[in-house]
């Protein structure tokens, strides 16, 4: 991947929301936060999957932030839950724009499919399911969802199962849905587009707090993530500024 700005093992795309809109036409993309860096230091799976994709763009104005410190910035932060939004409203008139919705539990996607197609004034998404808990471990589900999907007509599958399970499961089955052109790993946005789940105020986004907006809302599930695991992330950058850090898997990436 080339013309990229690398934090840690991550080369992340200098691209505008709007750049990314116009240009987004097919393929893997993904969206690196704090929490995905920290993952790809040490889940090889994960960290292949990312170097397979073809769209690595920031989700966290955190890193845009920080990518201040390097020789070349990152120009904005697309966060992937506001960036669906524009993603079909932008498409809300290309026929060949047809989204599947995977995720998030029993019926929320099939509310998200109602907000969206009432919004977009069209049937622009066709197809929702929300699947069981550990599906990805269950391959005879996987393959009953393939099959949904292949027979709804969609050309783009948003998957909101969380990271790393939903980028892992999109590039395992990726190459089962040729009709799919264009597939994204956008973890709660689902939720956020079915109205069960609500964004951080416009205040808290800007600030580039929506992370605590979300810990202030679910403290006991994502106290670990943000304050004991994510913590790792601001040594391994650290090291990167004083030109230490070690890729952990450069020597096996081309093994």
């Amino acid at each position: 991947m080339e013309d990229v700005v690398r934090i840690l093992n991550v080369g992340i795309m200098p691209l505008t929301k709007e750049q990314l809109l116009e240009r987004l036409d097919r393929g893997v993309l993904v969206t690196p936060n704090v929490d995905h860096l920290v993952k790809l230091q040490r889940d090889r799976e994960f960290y292949d999957v990312y170097r397979r994709a073809e769209w690595v763009v920031c989700d966290s104005r955190i890193l845009h932030r920080l990518s201040r410190f390097l020789s070349r910035p990152l120009p904005e932060a697309i966060p992937g839950s506001s960036f669906f939004t524009d993603y079909y409203r932008y498409h809300r008139h290309d026929p060949d724009c047809r989204i599947f919705l995977l995720g998030a539990a029993e019926g929320i996607a099939d509310k998200a499919r109602a907000e969206i197609n009432r919004e977009v004034g069209r049937e622009i998404v066709v197809g929702a399911h929300s699947p069981s808990y550990g599906f990805e471990k269950n391959e005879a589900e996987c393959r009953e969802i393939i099959d949904i999907v292949n027979r709804s007509g969609a050309t783009v599958l948003l998957v909101g199962v969380g990271a790393p399970k939903q980028e892992k499961w999109i590039m395992k089955y990726r190459d089962s849905m040729p009709g799919v052109r264009l597939f994204m790993g956008l973890g709660a946005t689902i939720d956020f587009e079915a109205k069960t789940l609500k964004r951080a105020p416009a205040v808290w986004q800007r600030l580039g707090l929506e992370w605590f907006y979300r810990f202030c809302k679910e403290p006991r599930r994502l106290f670990r993530r943000y304050f004991i695991d994510d913590m790792g992330f601001f040594y391994h950058f650290g090291l990167q500024l004083l030109g230490l850090y070690r890729d952990p898997f450069a020597s096996k990436k081309d093994s």
